[in-house]
């Protein structure tokens, strides 16, 4: 058996997290009707979680993020994949329920080769559409974490409606909506900020992620700030063993029709 030499390995890990940066955005969209704030660490220079905005041929807003499984060169494969099978798909018809069909569809295809390798082929995802102009979101949550919406002291949980993609069929049904207000924020993430984990063992969690969310009163940015300094601070300044992506959109009021 061939061994792989540790620089080349590494080298490979390089490059592939130099071409995976290429295709996620470099920073979030200038918007007149909100403001939009973005954090991504890999554990290992490639990975699994991905996100996109990418404006639709009808004037929308896509937000989605997603996370393969695995965190290595495999998954970071297989988020390219998804990642341009999505752009193909939203520059067609940017319906989410059908985008993420789609998808599903596409990944399956590649698991029913192999039953030793399709567990690679799967990935949580959220994929929402939002209209300016009324700013209401049209999503999917493919058993992804539950983004959350503070409004004033409440909370709100955007739960899964449909499984994991690149396993089961994502039902007609699974499409929901939400309506966002004035003030509204959207936090979305990857469960590798709220599976990161102290010395003891302890998770970061959905509660304290939750606290954060409402004690916090600065900017989008801001808020992205203090919780990358919180979970370093909580793991101890250890690096992370999981990729970490969180997006947080603050609603500002609709978009005057053009």
């Amino acid at each position: 058996m061939t061994q792989t030499d540790p620089d080349e390995k590494q080298n490979g890990n390089d490059l592939a997290g130099k071409i995976q940066q290429l295709l996620l955005p470099k920073a979030p969209p200038h918007c007149s009707w909100c403001c939009i704030g973005v954090k991504n660490l890999m554990a290992v220079g490639v990975g699994g979680d991905f996100f996109e905005f990418a404006p639709t041929h009808d004037g929308c807003q896509v937000v989605m993020v997603g996370d393969v499984t695995g965190h290595n060169v495999a998954a970071a494969v297989v988020m390219s994949l998804i990642y341009g099978y999505i752009h193909r798909s939203i520059e067609q018809k940017c319906s989410p329920l059908e985008v993420v069909q789609q998808v599903n569809r596409f990944l399956n295809k590649f698991g029913a080769r192999s039953e030793k390798y399709d567990h690679l082929f799967s990935s949580t995802l959220f994929f929402g559409v939002i209209v300016p102009e009324t700013m209401e979101m049209l999503y999917v949550n493919a058993a992804h974490p539950s983004p959350l919406v503070r409004r004033d002291n409440r909370l709100f949980e955007l739960e899964a409606s449909a499984p994991l993609i690149g396993f089961f069929p994502v039902e007609d049904d699974a499409v929901r909506s939400f309506q966002f207000g004035k003030n509204d924020r959207l936090f979305l993430y990857t469960d590798g900020i709220s599976e990161t984990t102290n010395r003891q063992g302890e998770m970061f969690g959905t509660q304290r992620l939750k606290a954060q969310l409402q004690a916090h009163q600065g900017d989008h940015d801001e808020f992205l700030d203090n919780l990358f300094v919180s979970l370093n601070q909580f793991n101890g300044s250890a690096p992370p063993r999981d990729d970490c992506t969180a997006i947080v959109i603050d609603f500002h009021r609709p978009q005057p029709t053009a």
